[in-house]
């Protein structure tokens, strides 16, 4: 059990989030590393939690634990962005962590960080160096070290950090696990420590693509309190069209500082997405290095020490020597200087849109080349900033960005490239993601766990390509176009699923008809047993680790649920949300979905549009 599917599958098989904690914490002891938390919460508390969710189990995250990075409040956890002076401890926890708790996820503690999240090493904190869940010389990656490390050494199955020029991609490659970074305001900061606000984002650690997305669509969601924030439609992955125009950095823009293993797995990661279908259009690099270095040499490095002013003009001794370095470079800069970066970022911003206008989505190289904590600790700001080379220009320019898992460089280490679009346009990233990393075949960050071949889903690979657990088995209930022989049926099929039997449900339940959907779909409502009639369904058997992808793909209003069968038993099964049915027609009478299109030939068009 080590990804978010698996967790919530095992948690909806039994009905309960207590094992899935506890074996959470016989992680964090078997991983022993002082340096992971700054604070974590007592096993006993977040035992409670668990049980606090008896009878919960309709949640999308039911019983899923996960950790945040400690410049994100908690209630009831102290903040410290990496700071013991700083420390408080909030009444209420930040907007995306209470959208996750509300969705059934349990918070374990907050995690180690470069201080005020300023840095991409993971070695700048009084708290220690994690350690690199992959090889334990390497710098963990930061600023989001810890959040990083505790997902790549498989003790939660995601995570939240932060991300402002590559804190939420950097330390992902370094621990060869996904790493998220959303589009600008599509997660609220609110109760964020900032680094630089208008640039702020939080950022998501998984092991899978798919675990990825599905934190992404709960913790998107406008928040009128975020100033930053704005209303920006999701999408959904799914199969890319053939011929899909990913650009890629031409040879005199690729920078790896002399490491030749990077070099050679960019090269045949290049060649892995052509392979995919992709048309790759050569860029030129350039004038998005020049936006990058206006971050930290021009004067956004005020952002920061806005950000601190009380803490860095009272108290400097208090922090970090070299992160109190870097932000004291804002005093350098005066407001007209403010304004001409202002004006250079307007340029270089028009500069670089003739590329997205001959690309669908960039691929780089996460990060030039790894390096241990020994020599970043012996030259700390020169190699810091050759690990934001790709990461740097992303915020700046409102792109949003995915890494994910790529190869194994011939170092054994696994190499890493970032995909990166237009704001807005996280869905396509992960389409493409999720086929890169499923492709790559590597194992989970440092688990040694294998990928669930599931991000080939809507591909066109064939469930004997897969090797897709049947060991756990979760059974789905359908009544509509997931039946046998029906046009969705497919998604059950290609995941490995195996019909069990045909039975109907008890009479407490309505079927309708929805409008508007394609292909036609019918929606299960539970009712009060003197207004209900029993419906014919199909029970499947679909593997345990699969069930996070297919629930992935389940469209509004309908969502997974259980559903009460007349041999007793509850499988989980799609239901519809009340609000949609008003003015859809009632089938209830037909028993069942193949009646009601059996009944004329007419209605088997019914709702296309």
């Amino acid at each position: 059990m080590w990804t978010l599917a698996e967790y919530w599958a095992e948690a909806q098989a039994t009905g309960s989030a207590e094992a899935g904690v506890r074996a959470v914490y016989a992680r964090v002891r078997a991983w022993a590393d002082p340096a992971l938390f700054i604070a974590l919460r007592p096993e006993e508390e977040a035992l409670a939690l668990a049980k606090a969710l008896a009878g919960k189990t309709h949640l999308p995250l039911f019983g899923v634990p996960f950790v945040v990075k400690d410049n994100i409040d908690v209630a009831g956890l102290p903040t410290t962005a990496g700071c013991p002076e700083f420390a408080y401890t909030p009444m209420v926890s930040a907007f995306a962590v209470a959208r996750l708790e509300a969705a059934g996820a349990i918070v374990i503690g907050k995690t180690n960080l470069d201080q005020f999240a300023t840095g991409l090493v993971g070695v700048r904190s009084p708290y220690g160096i994690p350690r690199n869940s992959v090889r334990a010389d390497l710098v963990p990656g930061g600023s989001s070290s810890g959040s990083a490390t505790s997902v790549g050494a498989g003790i939660v199955p995601f995570a939240l950090g932060t991300d402002t020029a590559g804190s939420g991609r950097v330390p992902a490659a370094l621990n060869g696990i996904v790493g998220l970074k959303p589009s600008l305001g599509a997660v609220s900061a609110c109760g964020t420590v900032p680094a630089c606000r208008t640039l702020d984002t939080i950022s998501i650690f998984a092991l899978t693509a798919d675990d990825a997305w599905t934190v992404y669509e709960i913790l998107a969601g406008y928040d009128a309190a975020d100033a930053y924030a704005r209303p920006l439609a999701l999408g959904k992955p799914g199969a890319l069209a053939p011929g899909v125009r990913v650009g890629v950095p031409n040879p005199s823009s690729r920078q790896f500082f002399g490491d030749c293993a990077s070099e050679a797995a960019f090269t045949a990661d290049i060649a892995a997405v052509q392979a995919l279908g992709s048309t790759l259009v050569e860029i030129d690099l350039q004038p998005f290095y020049a936006v990058a270095r206006l971050l930290y040499e021009g004067p956004w490095v005020a952002e920061r020490y806005a950000a601190l002013r009380r803490l860095i003009e009272t108290m400097p001794d208090l922090i970090y020597p070299v992160t109190r370095g870097i932000i004291e470079k804002a005093r350098d800069f005066d407001a007209p200087q403010v304004f001409e970066a202002l004006y250079k970022l307007a340029d270089l911003k028009r500069a670089t849109q003739p590329v997205w206008d001959a690309i669908d989505v960039m691929l780089v190289p996460t990060l030039p080349r790894p390096y241990t904590v020994a020599q970043v600790l012996a030259d700390p700001v020169r190699l810091n900033s050759h690990l934001g080379t790709y990461t740097n220009f992303v915020n700046l320019l409102d792109l949003c960005a995915l890494t994910v898992p790529s190869s194994r460089r011939n170092d054994d280490l696994p190499a890493s490239v970032t995909l990166i679009a237009p704001a807005g346009q996280d869905a396509r990233l992960l389409s493409l993601g999720r086929q890169i990393q499923a492709a790559s075949g590597l194992t989970l960050g440092g688990t040694g766990a294998t990928l669930p071949t599931l991000a080939l889903l809507g591909t066109g690979e064939e469930p004997d390509a897969m090797e897709v657990s049947a060991d756990v088995s979760v059974e789905v209930a359908v009544v509509g176009a997931h039946l046998s022989g029906l046009p969705l049926n497919g998604q059950l099929t290609a995941l490995g699923a195996r019909l069990q039997r045909t039975l109907a449900t008890l009479p407490e339940y309505r079927l309708y008809a929805l409008p508007g959907t394609t292909p036609p779909k019918p929606g299960l409502l539970r009712v009060a047993p003197t207004e209900g009639a029993a419906i014919l369904t199909e029970v499947w058997a679909l593997p345990a680790v699969a069930l996070g992808a297919f629930a992935a793909q389940i469209p509004t209003p309908l969502g997974l649920g259980r559903v009460r069968l007349a041999d007793g038993s509850t499988p989980l099964g799609f239901l519809v949300e009340a609000e949609a049915t008003h003015g859809a027609e009632d089938i209830s009478r037909f028993g069942g979905w193949r009646a009601f299109q059996a009944s004329s030939p007419k209605k088997t068009n019914l709702g296309r549009v």
